[in-house]
């Protein structure tokens, strides 16, 4: 036995060279791995580069069933990939920040030109609400003021003193108090001639007491105002009123005709205070109603 471990333990010079070569290949062998394996920084640059370029390696997280495994299969396949595959790995990253960056800047102009016109359609509604308003307020204010002036001129239309002239376009051809054949006595009234069928209005407010054919007086009106005189409106054409009726001053009555004893179409006027006598028309007209004739 002393004899075989001697024998084992016999270093011969073919033994030792051969050692000696397997040494120097095993420490070559490390020296090439460690110039070869990349660093530490590059394995973690190139594993982003790989997962940013989704499915550029052909690995998916469905496949892969811990993060060690994604991991070791993300260095597998940057040690298998040359530099034209990872500089197209690269590429396709770039190009993908690039695609995001644009589409970000999409989604911001247009959000950017959706607020301006959302502001553009606030003012211009605005601006229509405005208008609106002050077209509202512009008409109430009208109607207010046409109210105001409707309710002012019934209000001086009722009124029991506001007098207007019977008659428009006419010329005076007879006087009160005047003599001649034409006449019983004298004129009891005012000649105001006309053309047939012009307008006669009641001199101020009253009620009428009849409205008849009476006799020489042809088509006759009579109205009884507040004080008690009485106006009388004749040879007239046409009545516009009934008995009973109120009218107001300017209140057509009837119209010019040549009915009665007349030689000519006029409206015969009397103006009889308290329905007594007649008086002198054209006085009363401008003391009482502060017209002339």
């Amino acid at each position: 036995m002393s004899q075989h471990r001697a024998a084992g333990n016999r270093v011969t010079p073919g033994n030792s060279a051969a050692r000696k070569t397997g040494a120097s290949r095993h420490s070559a062998k490390h020296r090439v791995a460690r110039r070869n394996t990349p660093g530490g920084t590059q394995i973690v640059g190139l594993t982003a580069a790989l997962a940013a370029a989704a499915g550029a390696v052909g690995f998916s997280h469905s496949s892969l069933a811990s993060p060690t495994q994604a991991n070791s299969a993300v260095n597998v396949a940057a040690l298998t990939m040359g530099n034209s595959q990872l500089s197209e790995v690269t590429t396709a990253r770039i190009e993908r920040r690039q695609l995001a960056t644009r589409d970000s800047s999409r989604v911001e102009l247009t959000s950017t030109e959706a607020s301006k016109k959302q502001a553009a359609a606030d003012r211009t509604a605005k601006a229509r609400a405005a208008k609106l308003d002050a077209t509202r307020a512009l008409t109430s204010k009208r109607a207010s003021a046409l109210a105001a002036a409707k309710a002012a001129a019934e209000k001086e239309r009722a009124s029991a003193t506001r007098c207007e002239m019977m008659i428009s376009g006419y010329h005076i051809t007879a006087g009160f108090g005047q003599g001649g054949s034409r006449w019983a006595s004298v004129h009891t009234g005012t000649d105001f001639a006309a053309p047939i069928g012009t307008p006669i209005r009641s001199v101020m407010k009253g009620v009428v007491l009849s409205a008849e054919f009476a006799g020489p007086y042809g088509r006759q009106v009579r109205i009884r105002h507040e004080d008690g005189t009485e106006t009388w409106y004749n040879h007239m054409s046409k009545f516009s009123v009934s008995p009973g009726e109120t009218v107001y001053a300017g209140d057509q009555v009837g119209a010019v005709g040549v009915t009665g004893n007349t030689t000519g179409p006029h409206l015969h006027f009397e103006v009889r205070p308290g329905g007594g006598d007649p008086i002198n028309p054209i006085p009363w007209l401008e003391n009482s109603c502060g017209l002339n004739p």
